[in-house]
């Protein structure tokens, strides 16, 4: 039996997503609380890898169970096995044919910048802390030449391969307090892709790169010619869409979940 994981999880002390030896990863942790559940060895395959320091609301994962266990079981059962920085949110059977990657048709991520002079101890690793003020109104008219169908050549990183044709369908920019939150949807991403683009809209916000270039950095189709990527701590996957079947159900995960804390580091 195919079971799909929805899953949860602060990316700070993991070296990112995928199975690594002698290294702390998600799926390693997984399969090993998989392993003590089932009684063997369980592979699982995420929707995609992300970077060592980024976060999870709704990373998606599946694996073929050797044991007729029912699927709430076996998600209280795993968050019983599994270390505090990573949780099971959901598990559900999945569909004749499901793939957590390549059945994937979407994800969305959103990035977080802490826009102020002093620092935060609350989300100091889920912010990018950013002292001087940034124009949002540019950083907004940068976006906008990103939205679309589009070849991403010039924010892909290296050791990514295949087609660099991307269709994002949103890019948003809200100042919320002290926050500036970067939304991002499209039907797929490249490899360091969020982290390359937002740290290409921070210089346009920083006054040190012209709205404009940003399509003309998008048209060169070269890495070399975009600023630097952002750092991975920003970055959260807020959730992974698979057409018209639903792996949320009632975790549907949300993008704003710090608002409380957002309302705290505001008033400090």
């Amino acid at each position: 039996m195919r079971l799909i994981l929805t899953l949860e999880y602060d990316g700070t002390s993991f070296h990112g997503w995928q199975v690594q030896p002698g290294l702390r990863t998600v799926q390693g942790v997984l399969e090993s609380a998989l392993e003590r559940m089932m009684g063997e060895s369980v592979r699982i395959h995420g929707s995609g890898r992300t970077d060592a320091g980024v976060h999870a609301l709704g990373q998606v994962a599946h694996f073929d169970s050797p044991r007729d266990i029912p699927p709430r079981s076996v998600a209280m059962g795993l968050n019983t096995l599994l270390p505090r920085d990573v949780r099971a949110k959901g598990c559900l059977e999945a569909p004749e044919g499901f793939h957590a990657r390549f059945s994937a048709t979407g994800k969305r991520y959103r990035y977080t910048i802490l826009n102020r002079s002093a620092p935060t101890a609350l989300l100091r690793n889920a912010v990018w802390h950013i002292r001087a003020p940034l124009d949002v109104p540019a950083m907004r008219e940068g976006a906008s030449h990103l939205l679309g169908r589009k070849d991403f050549a010039a924010f892909r990183s290296s050791g990514d391969e295949g087609t660099t044709v991307r269709n994002v369908r949103i890019l948003t920019i809200e100042r919320e307090f002290d926050l500036l939150v970067l939304s991002f949807e499209a039907d797929g991403f490249l490899k360091h892709m969020v982290r390359n683009i937002t740290g290409a809209l921070v210089e346009v916000g920083r006054g040190r790169l012209g709205q404009r270039k940003i399509e003309d950095i998008l048209r060169s189709q070269s890495r070399q010619n975009a600023p630097k990527k952002a750092p991975p701590q920003g970055l959260t996957l807020v959730g992974v869409s698979y057409g018209e079947f639903d792996v949320y159900g009632e975790d549907r995960p949300v993008g704003n979940v710090n608002k409380t804390l957002e309302n705290i580091i505001h008033f400090q």
